[in-house]
């Protein structure tokens, strides 16, 4: 995996997501209740306060849940929530050492089906349907992860150009567009709530 994204609009930390498959994930999962930019800028930070240049699931898995805490907490923030996101992460390590012997890439390398490829992705900790199928669509789309059934099993977020998600962002100009279609989602649902009362 080597190739540039632009989820967290700052270099270093986008270069970091585009070669470190953990990295990528653990982005994702930090990508909930904060800005996405701030979200997939938290694997950068938490290797640099780590000391490292990447991240390393078996380091973080057997970190002291309160000292791995700590790093997140630090100001600024790695997250709104820093001490329960740190504790999703450490699962999510703790995770892929025990099922993929600490290699994120290979939740998905090798695999040839969209489907046994969102099993896979719904499995990790802190990884629900929505989130991922919004990860498949970031490997179909930025990654060149394209199993048979991909779009098909990423489901809205797998459709060409649709603006949905993170795995639609490119730059500033579709970051805005994925923005608008969040907003326009909120108001609906706000919208169909207000309704039933």
């Amino acid at each position: 995996m080597d190739v540039t994204l632009h989820l967290a609009q700052d270099s270093e930390a986008d270069e970091l997501l585009g070669r470190s498959p953990l990295a990528a994930l653990v982005g994702m999962l930090l990508d909930q209740q904060v800005p996405m930019e701030w979200a997939f800028k938290g694997p950068r930070t938490i290797a640099d306060r780590l000391g490292a240049d990447d991240l390393d699931a078996h380091e973080i898995a057997a970190q002291d849940p309160e000292a791995f805490a700590a790093v997140l907490s630090e100001k600024p923030a790695v997250h709104r929530y820093p001490g329960s996101m740190a504790k999703r992460v450490q699962q999510l390590c703790q995770y892929l050492v025990e099922h993929y012997d600490g290699n994120a890439e290979l939740v998905w390398k090798g695999v040839t089906d969209g489907r046994e490829l969102l099993r896979r992705l719904e499995e990790l900790p802190g990884f629900g349907k929505q989130k991922a199928q919004i990860f498949l669509a970031l490997l179909g789309k930025q990654l060149g992860v394209t199993p048979k059934g991909w779009r098909e099993a990423a489901g809205a977020y797998g459709e060409a150009r649709s603006f949905r998600s993170v795995a639609d962002i490119t730059g500033p100009e579709s970051l805005t567009k994925v923005r608008a279609h969040k907003q326009e989602m909120k108001a609906a649902a706000k919208a169909a709530k207000a309704a039933k009362k």
